[in-house]
Protein backbone atom coordinates (compact mmCIF):
# COMPACT_ATOMS: atom_id res chain seq x y z
CA UNK A 1 0.00 0.00 0.00
CA UNK A 2 1.31 3.45 -0.93
CA UNK A 3 -0.04 6.91 -0.22
CA UNK A 4 1.00 10.38 -1.32
CA UNK A 5 -0.06 13.74 0.06
CA UNK A 6 0.36 17.25 -1.27
CA UNK A 7 -0.96 20.56 0.00
CA UNK A 8 -2.82 23.07 -2.13
CA UNK A 9 -2.89 26.66 -0.81
CA UNK A 10 -6.12 28.54 -1.41
CA UNK A 11 -6.82 32.21 -0.71
CA UNK A 12 -10.32 33.19 0.31
CA UNK A 13 -12.02 35.93 -1.67
CA UNK A 14 -13.51 37.30 1.56
CA UNK A 15 -12.50 36.63 5.19
CA UNK A 16 -14.41 34.01 7.13
CA UNK A 17 -14.94 34.73 10.83
CA UNK A 18 -16.05 32.07 13.23
CA UNK A 19 -15.43 31.80 16.94
CA UNK A 20 -12.43 33.90 17.92
CA UNK A 21 -10.61 33.74 14.56
CA UNK A 22 -10.85 35.26 11.11
CA UNK A 23 -9.55 33.06 8.28
CA UNK A 24 -8.08 34.46 5.05
CA UNK A 25 -6.57 31.32 3.46
CA UNK A 26 -6.45 27.58 3.82
CA UNK A 27 -4.39 24.54 2.84
CA UNK A 28 -6.13 21.58 1.21
CA UNK A 29 -4.63 18.15 1.89
CA UNK A 30 -4.84 16.13 -1.34
CA UNK A 31 -4.17 12.39 -1.09
CA UNK A 32 -3.80 9.54 -3.56
CA UNK A 33 -3.68 6.03 -2.11
CA UNK A 34 -3.04 2.65 -3.70
CA UNK A 35 -4.81 -0.33 -2.12
CA UNK A 36 -7.02 -3.24 -3.21
CA UNK A 37 -5.48 -3.03 -6.68
CA UNK A 38 -6.88 0.46 -7.31
CA UNK A 39 -6.03 4.09 -6.60
CA UNK A 40 -8.33 6.15 -4.43
CA UNK A 41 -8.44 9.89 -3.87
CA UNK A 42 -9.39 12.17 -1.02
CA UNK A 43 -9.16 15.85 -0.20
CA UNK A 44 -9.81 17.78 3.01
CA UNK A 45 -9.32 21.48 3.80
CA UNK A 46 -7.14 21.81 6.90
CA UNK A 47 -9.38 24.25 8.76
CA UNK A 48 -6.89 25.32 11.41
CA UNK A 49 -9.11 27.81 13.23
CA UNK A 50 -11.88 25.27 13.59
CA UNK A 51 -9.72 22.29 14.53
CA UNK A 52 -7.08 23.95 16.70
CA UNK A 53 -8.28 27.05 18.56
CA UNK A 54 -5.20 28.58 20.19
CA UNK A 55 -3.21 31.75 20.78
CA UNK A 56 -0.42 30.23 18.68
CA UNK A 57 -0.03 31.83 15.28
CA UNK A 58 -2.21 30.57 12.47
CA UNK A 59 0.88 29.95 10.33
CA UNK A 60 2.48 27.74 12.97
CA UNK A 61 -0.63 25.63 13.51
CA UNK A 62 -1.17 25.23 9.77
CA UNK A 63 2.47 24.25 9.29
CA UNK A 64 2.15 21.60 12.00
CA UNK A 65 -1.01 20.12 10.44
CA UNK A 66 0.71 19.89 7.05
CA UNK A 67 3.75 18.34 8.67
CA UNK A 68 1.51 15.82 10.42
CA UNK A 69 0.02 14.92 7.03
CA UNK A 70 3.50 14.05 5.80
CA UNK A 71 4.09 12.15 9.04
CA UNK A 72 0.97 10.05 8.37
CA UNK A 73 1.96 9.37 4.77
CA UNK A 74 5.36 8.06 5.88
CA UNK A 75 3.85 5.62 8.39
CA UNK A 76 0.42 4.66 7.11
CA UNK A 77 -0.03 1.05 6.10
CA UNK A 78 -3.74 0.27 5.73
CA UNK A 79 -4.52 -3.44 5.63
CA UNK A 80 -6.36 -5.05 2.73
CA UNK A 81 -9.44 -5.47 4.91
CA UNK A 82 -12.71 -3.69 4.16
CA UNK A 83 -12.17 0.11 4.53
CA UNK A 84 -14.57 0.33 7.49
CA UNK A 85 -12.43 -2.22 9.34
CA UNK A 86 -9.05 -0.93 8.15
CA UNK A 87 -10.06 2.68 8.77
CA UNK A 88 -11.47 1.88 12.20
CA UNK A 89 -8.25 0.17 13.29
CA UNK A 90 -6.09 3.10 12.21
CA UNK A 91 -8.34 5.62 13.99
CA UNK A 92 -8.50 3.61 17.21
CA UNK A 93 -5.02 2.09 17.36
CA UNK A 94 -2.60 4.08 15.22
CA UNK A 95 -3.75 7.71 15.27
CA UNK A 96 -3.49 8.31 19.05
CA UNK A 97 0.05 6.88 19.08
CA UNK A 98 1.07 8.92 16.03
CA UNK A 99 -0.28 12.12 17.57
CA UNK A 100 1.62 11.53 20.83
CA UNK A 101 4.86 10.78 18.98
CA UNK A 102 4.44 13.77 16.67
CA UNK A 103 3.73 16.19 19.51
CA UNK A 104 6.70 14.96 21.47
CA UNK A 105 9.06 15.14 18.50
CA UNK A 106 7.90 18.64 17.52
CA UNK A 107 7.36 20.00 21.03
CA UNK A 108 3.82 21.02 20.18
CA UNK A 109 0.34 20.29 21.46
CA UNK A 110 -1.73 19.58 18.38
CA UNK A 111 -5.23 18.49 19.51
CA UNK A 112 -6.86 15.25 18.45
CA UNK A 113 -9.42 16.98 16.24
CA UNK A 114 -6.67 18.55 14.13
CA UNK A 115 -5.01 15.15 13.77
CA UNK A 116 -8.31 13.53 12.81
CA UNK A 117 -8.93 16.13 10.10
CA UNK A 118 -5.46 15.53 8.66
CA UNK A 119 -6.08 11.78 8.60
CA UNK A 120 -9.47 12.17 6.92
CA UNK A 121 -8.13 12.72 3.39
CA UNK A 122 -6.32 9.37 3.63
CA UNK A 123 -9.42 7.64 5.01
CA UNK A 124 -11.63 9.03 2.25
CA UNK A 125 -9.11 7.84 -0.35
CA UNK A 126 -9.16 4.36 1.23
CA UNK A 127 -12.94 4.05 0.81
CA UNK A 128 -12.69 5.41 -2.73
CA UNK A 129 -10.00 2.85 -3.66
CA UNK A 130 -12.04 -0.08 -2.38
CA UNK A 131 -15.18 0.99 -4.25
CA UNK A 132 -13.17 1.61 -7.41
CA UNK A 133 -11.62 -1.84 -7.14
CA UNK A 134 -15.12 -3.31 -6.91
CA UNK A 135 -16.35 -0.94 -9.66
CA UNK A 136 -19.33 0.19 -7.57
CA UNK A 137 -20.49 3.47 -5.99
CA UNK A 138 -18.98 3.91 -2.54
CA UNK A 139 -22.31 3.67 -0.69
CA UNK A 140 -22.80 0.20 -2.13
CA UNK A 141 -19.87 -1.21 -0.15
CA UNK A 142 -21.43 -0.83 3.31
CA UNK A 143 -23.83 -3.77 3.02
CA UNK A 144 -23.64 -7.39 4.18
CA UNK A 145 -22.58 -8.32 0.64
CA UNK A 146 -19.25 -6.53 1.03
CA UNK A 147 -18.59 -6.20 4.76
CA UNK A 148 -16.91 -9.03 6.69
CA UNK A 149 -18.60 -8.13 9.97
CA UNK A 150 -21.70 -6.42 11.31
CA UNK A 151 -21.82 -3.24 13.35
CA UNK A 152 -21.44 -5.06 16.65
CA UNK A 153 -17.73 -5.34 15.81
CA UNK A 154 -17.35 -1.55 15.91
CA UNK A 155 -19.71 -0.62 18.73
CA UNK A 156 -19.11 -3.68 20.92
CA UNK A 157 -22.84 -3.68 21.58
CA UNK A 158 -25.24 -6.52 20.86
CA UNK A 159 -28.01 -4.12 19.86
CA UNK A 160 -26.14 -3.77 16.56
CA UNK A 161 -25.84 -7.51 15.96
CA UNK A 162 -26.84 -8.43 12.42
CA UNK A 163 -27.01 -4.77 11.36
CA UNK A 164 -24.89 -3.07 8.68
CA UNK A 165 -24.32 0.58 7.73
CA UNK A 166 -26.58 0.25 4.69
CA UNK A 167 -29.50 -0.48 7.04
CA UNK A 168 -29.28 3.16 8.19
CA UNK A 169 -29.16 4.83 4.78
CA UNK A 170 -32.15 6.45 3.11
CA UNK A 171 -33.95 4.16 0.68
CA UNK A 172 -34.40 6.67 -2.12
CA UNK A 173 -31.26 8.79 -2.41
CA UNK A 174 -32.18 12.29 -3.62
CA UNK A 175 -30.32 13.82 -6.53
CA UNK A 176 -30.97 17.33 -5.21
CA UNK A 177 -30.49 18.60 -1.66
CA UNK A 178 -31.62 21.84 -0.01
CA UNK A 179 -28.45 23.87 0.53
CA UNK A 180 -27.49 26.03 3.49
CA UNK A 181 -25.67 29.35 3.16
CA UNK A 182 -23.17 30.41 5.83
CA UNK A 183 -23.44 33.92 7.29
CA UNK A 184 -20.00 34.58 8.77
CA UNK A 185 -19.34 37.07 11.54
CA UNK A 186 -17.78 39.56 9.10
CA UNK A 187 -20.15 38.97 6.19
CA UNK A 188 -21.97 41.97 4.76
CA UNK A 189 -25.74 41.63 5.02
CA UNK A 190 -26.91 44.37 2.65
CA UNK A 191 -25.43 46.55 -0.08
CA UNK A 192 -25.35 49.58 2.25
CA UNK A 193 -22.60 47.89 4.31
CA UNK A 194 -20.20 47.34 1.41
CA UNK A 195 -17.24 49.70 1.31
CA UNK A 196 -13.94 48.97 -0.41
CA UNK A 197 -13.99 45.29 0.48
CA UNK A 198 -15.63 44.02 -2.68
CA UNK A 199 -13.07 41.84 -4.52
CA UNK A 200 -14.82 42.71 -7.80
CA UNK A 201 -14.78 39.13 -9.07
CA UNK A 202 -18.41 38.99 -10.17
CA UNK A 203 -19.65 37.00 -7.19
CA UNK A 204 -21.97 38.49 -4.56
CA UNK A 205 -20.54 39.99 -1.40
CA UNK A 206 -23.77 40.51 0.56
CA UNK A 207 -26.25 38.09 2.06
CA UNK A 208 -29.19 39.58 0.21
CA UNK A 209 -27.48 39.19 -3.18
CA UNK A 210 -26.52 35.59 -2.43
CA UNK A 211 -30.11 34.76 -1.49
CA UNK A 212 -31.41 36.39 -4.65
CA UNK A 213 -28.83 34.78 -6.93
CA UNK A 214 -28.87 31.24 -5.52
CA UNK A 215 -32.45 31.01 -4.28
CA UNK A 216 -31.17 30.25 -0.78
CA UNK A 217 -33.82 29.19 1.75
CA UNK A 218 -31.62 28.04 4.67
CA UNK A 219 -29.16 30.24 6.58
CA UNK A 220 -26.54 29.20 9.14
CA UNK A 221 -25.53 32.21 11.25
CA UNK A 222 -22.18 32.44 13.03
CA UNK A 223 -22.31 34.10 16.47
CA UNK A 224 -19.59 35.09 18.95
CA UNK A 225 -20.78 33.28 22.07
CA UNK A 226 -19.19 36.03 24.17
CA UNK A 227 -20.78 39.32 23.04
CA UNK A 228 -24.45 39.10 23.89
CA UNK A 229 -25.47 42.41 22.31
CA UNK A 230 -23.77 41.57 19.02
CA UNK A 231 -25.21 38.05 19.01
CA UNK A 232 -28.78 39.14 19.63
CA UNK A 233 -28.58 41.93 17.06
CA UNK A 234 -27.14 39.48 14.51
CA UNK A 235 -29.84 36.91 15.24
CA UNK A 236 -32.53 39.51 14.62
CA UNK A 237 -31.00 41.33 11.65
CA UNK A 238 -30.27 38.14 9.71
CA UNK A 239 -33.61 36.69 10.79
CA UNK A 240 -35.48 39.68 9.37
CA UNK A 241 -33.64 39.34 6.07
CA UNK A 242 -34.57 35.65 6.05
CA UNK A 243 -38.24 36.51 6.55
CA UNK A 244 -38.20 39.24 3.91
CA UNK A 245 -36.67 36.85 1.35
CA UNK A 246 -38.96 33.91 2.15
CA UNK A 247 -36.26 31.70 3.63
CA UNK A 248 -37.60 28.62 5.37
CA UNK A 249 -35.10 27.82 8.13
CA UNK A 250 -32.16 29.27 10.05
CA UNK A 251 -29.65 27.92 12.56
CA UNK A 252 -27.26 29.53 15.04
CA UNK A 253 -23.65 28.39 15.46
CA UNK A 254 -21.65 29.56 18.50
CA UNK A 255 -18.46 27.57 17.64
CA UNK A 256 -17.69 26.38 21.18
CA UNK A 257 -17.38 29.85 22.72
CA UNK A 258 -20.16 29.58 25.34
CA UNK A 259 -19.47 28.27 28.85
CA UNK A 260 -22.93 28.41 30.48
CA UNK A 261 -26.31 27.26 29.10
CA UNK A 262 -27.97 30.43 30.43
CA UNK A 263 -26.16 32.49 27.77
CA UNK A 264 -27.94 30.58 25.00
CA UNK A 265 -31.21 30.24 26.90
CA UNK A 266 -31.51 33.96 27.53
CA UNK A 267 -30.92 34.73 23.85
CA UNK A 268 -33.49 32.17 22.72
CA UNK A 269 -36.07 33.33 25.27
CA UNK A 270 -35.68 36.97 24.28
CA UNK A 271 -35.98 36.04 20.62
CA UNK A 272 -39.10 33.95 21.27
CA UNK A 273 -40.71 36.84 23.14
CA UNK A 274 -39.77 39.72 20.85
CA UNK A 275 -39.37 38.06 17.43
CA UNK A 276 -41.57 34.94 17.42
CA UNK A 277 -41.52 34.61 13.61
CA UNK A 278 -37.74 34.41 13.62
CA UNK A 279 -37.79 32.00 16.57
CA UNK A 280 -40.17 29.72 14.68
CA UNK A 281 -37.73 29.60 11.74
CA UNK A 282 -34.92 28.40 13.99
CA UNK A 283 -34.42 24.73 13.18
CA UNK A 284 -31.52 23.98 15.54
CA UNK A 285 -28.64 25.41 17.57
CA UNK A 286 -25.11 24.20 16.88
CA UNK A 287 -22.24 23.60 19.33
CA UNK A 288 -22.32 26.48 21.79
CA UNK A 289 -20.11 24.75 24.36
CA UNK A 290 -16.40 23.77 24.51
CA UNK A 291 -15.53 20.95 22.14
CA UNK A 292 -13.60 18.96 24.74
CA UNK A 293 -16.79 17.41 26.02
CA UNK A 294 -14.91 14.96 28.25
CA UNK A 295 -13.49 17.84 30.29
CA UNK A 296 -16.62 20.01 30.00
CA UNK A 297 -19.53 17.76 30.92
CA UNK A 298 -22.16 20.48 30.85
CA UNK A 299 -25.79 19.44 31.29
CA UNK A 300 -27.43 21.05 28.24
CA UNK A 301 -31.00 19.81 28.65
CA UNK A 302 -32.31 23.33 29.29
CA UNK A 303 -31.08 24.37 25.83
CA UNK A 304 -32.21 21.27 23.95
CA UNK A 305 -35.65 21.59 25.55
CA UNK A 306 -36.03 24.89 23.71
CA UNK A 307 -34.59 23.94 20.31
CA UNK A 308 -32.72 20.90 18.94
CA UNK A 309 -29.08 21.12 20.02
CA UNK A 310 -26.46 19.67 17.68
CA UNK A 311 -22.94 18.51 18.52
CA UNK A 312 -20.27 19.52 16.00
CA UNK A 313 -16.67 20.02 17.12
CA UNK A 314 -17.23 17.83 20.20
CA UNK A 315 -18.56 14.87 18.17
CA UNK A 316 -15.13 13.40 17.41
CA UNK A 317 -16.54 9.88 17.21
CA UNK A 318 -19.54 7.78 18.24
CA UNK A 319 -18.30 7.50 21.84
CA UNK A 320 -18.34 11.28 22.15
CA UNK A 321 -21.83 11.26 20.62
CA UNK A 322 -22.89 8.76 23.28
CA UNK A 323 -21.57 11.04 26.01
CA UNK A 324 -23.32 14.00 24.39
CA UNK A 325 -26.66 12.20 24.40
CA UNK A 326 -26.28 11.49 28.13
CA UNK A 327 -25.76 15.23 28.75
CA UNK A 328 -28.84 16.26 26.79
CA UNK A 329 -27.63 16.89 23.24
CA UNK A 330 -30.23 15.61 20.77
CA UNK A 331 -28.57 16.12 17.39
CA UNK A 332 -25.24 15.58 15.62
CA UNK A 333 -23.62 17.61 12.84
CA UNK A 334 -21.60 15.12 10.80
CA UNK A 335 -18.49 16.02 8.80
CA UNK A 336 -16.42 13.81 6.52
CA UNK A 337 -13.37 15.76 7.73
CA UNK A 338 -13.58 13.48 10.78
CA UNK A 339 -13.04 10.59 8.33
CA UNK A 340 -15.60 8.74 6.23
CA UNK A 341 -15.30 5.80 8.64
CA UNK A 342 -15.95 7.94 11.69
CA UNK A 343 -18.75 10.00 10.14
CA UNK A 344 -20.65 6.84 9.23
CA UNK A 345 -20.23 5.29 12.68
CA UNK A 346 -21.26 8.50 14.45
CA UNK A 347 -24.29 8.94 12.20
CA UNK A 348 -25.36 5.32 12.60
CA UNK A 349 -25.07 5.37 16.40
CA UNK A 350 -26.97 8.65 16.56
CA UNK A 351 -29.79 7.38 14.32
CA UNK A 352 -30.11 4.19 16.34
CA UNK A 353 -30.61 6.30 19.46
CA UNK A 354 -33.09 8.78 18.03
CA UNK A 355 -30.78 11.74 17.49
CA UNK A 356 -31.29 14.07 14.54
CA UNK A 357 -28.57 14.58 11.93
CA UNK A 358 -27.12 17.35 9.79
CA UNK A 359 -24.10 17.31 7.51
CA UNK A 360 -22.01 20.44 7.94
CA UNK A 361 -19.39 21.96 5.71
CA UNK A 362 -15.71 22.67 6.32
CA UNK A 363 -15.75 24.98 3.30
CA UNK A 364 -15.14 22.00 0.99
CA UNK A 365 -14.02 22.81 -2.59
CA UNK A 366 -12.70 20.59 -5.38
CA UNK A 367 -12.89 16.84 -4.65
CA UNK A 368 -13.84 17.48 -1.02
CA UNK A 369 -17.34 18.56 -2.07
CA UNK A 370 -18.24 15.10 -3.39
CA UNK A 371 -17.90 12.86 -0.29
CA UNK A 372 -19.41 15.71 1.72
CA UNK A 373 -22.64 15.95 -0.26
CA UNK A 374 -22.91 12.18 -0.77
CA UNK A 375 -22.86 11.66 2.99
CA UNK A 376 -25.79 14.04 3.42
CA UNK A 377 -27.79 12.40 0.63
CA UNK A 378 -27.26 8.85 1.90
CA UNK A 379 -27.37 9.22 5.69
CA UNK A 380 -30.40 11.53 5.68
CA UNK A 381 -30.47 14.90 7.45
CA UNK A 382 -32.92 17.23 9.13
CA UNK A 383 -32.66 19.54 6.09
CA UNK A 384 -30.24 19.13 3.19
CA UNK A 385 -26.56 20.04 3.43
CA UNK A 386 -24.36 23.05 4.11
CA UNK A 387 -22.12 24.11 1.20
CA UNK A 388 -20.18 27.34 1.59
CA UNK A 389 -17.15 26.80 -0.67
CA UNK A 390 -19.05 28.63 -3.47
CA UNK A 391 -19.06 31.69 -1.18
CA UNK A 392 -15.42 31.83 -0.14
CA UNK A 393 -13.34 30.35 -2.96
CA UNK A 394 -15.62 29.49 -5.93
CA UNK A 395 -12.81 29.81 -8.49
CA UNK A 396 -10.96 26.90 -6.89
CA UNK A 397 -13.69 24.57 -8.21
CA UNK A 398 -14.37 26.09 -11.64
CA UNK A 399 -12.83 23.17 -13.51
CA UNK A 400 -14.96 20.68 -11.55
CA UNK A 401 -18.05 22.82 -12.04
CA UNK A 402 -17.91 22.22 -15.78
CA UNK A 403 -18.25 18.46 -15.19
CA UNK A 404 -20.69 18.65 -12.28
CA UNK A 405 -23.14 21.43 -13.08
CA UNK A 406 -25.31 22.21 -10.08
CA UNK A 407 -22.89 20.80 -7.51
CA UNK A 408 -20.48 23.71 -7.22
CA UNK A 409 -23.00 26.39 -8.18
CA UNK A 410 -26.01 26.49 -5.87
CA UNK A 411 -29.18 27.16 -7.82
CA UNK A 412 -32.84 27.46 -6.78
CA UNK A 413 -31.87 26.69 -3.20
CA UNK A 414 -30.35 23.26 -3.92
CA UNK A 415 -27.18 21.45 -4.94
CA UNK A 416 -27.45 18.76 -7.60
CA UNK A 417 -25.43 15.57 -7.00
CA UNK A 418 -26.82 13.60 -9.94
CA UNK A 419 -23.38 13.34 -11.60
CA UNK A 420 -22.05 11.49 -8.51
CA UNK A 421 -24.70 8.80 -8.36
CA UNK A 422 -24.17 5.37 -9.92
CA UNK A 423 -20.48 6.13 -10.52
CA UNK A 424 -17.65 4.04 -8.98
CA UNK A 425 -16.12 5.40 -5.80
CA UNK A 426 -17.16 8.87 -4.72
CA UNK A 427 -18.24 9.78 -8.23
CA UNK A 428 -15.11 11.60 -9.36
CA UNK A 429 -14.94 11.98 -13.11
CA UNK A 430 -11.70 10.87 -14.77
CA UNK A 431 -10.74 14.49 -15.36
CA UNK A 432 -11.35 15.34 -11.69
CA UNK A 433 -8.35 13.29 -10.60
Amino acid sequence: MQSKVKFIPVKMRLPLKFGAETIHSIQIASVSLDNYGATGYGETPLSVGWAWPSDLTFQYREQMMCKFGEFIASRLAYSSEHPMVAGYKVICEELPEWLTAFNQANKCDMPYLAALITLSAFDIALHDAYARAKNVPVYSIYSKEFMPCDLEYFFKDSEFSGKYPSDYFVKDVPSKLPVWHLVGGKDFLTESEVSGSDPGDGYPVTLTRWIERDGITALKIKLTGVDRNFDYDRMVSVGKIALEHNCKVISYDFNCMVTEPEYVNSLLDELAEKEPEIYDMLLYVEQPFPYDIGSNKIDVRSVSARKPLFMDESAHDWQHVKLGLSLGWNGVALKVCKTQTGALLSGIWAKEHGMQLMVQDLTNPRLAMMPHTLLAANIGTICGVECNAPQFYPQESLDYESRHPGLYERRNGVVDISTLLNVPGFGYAKEDI
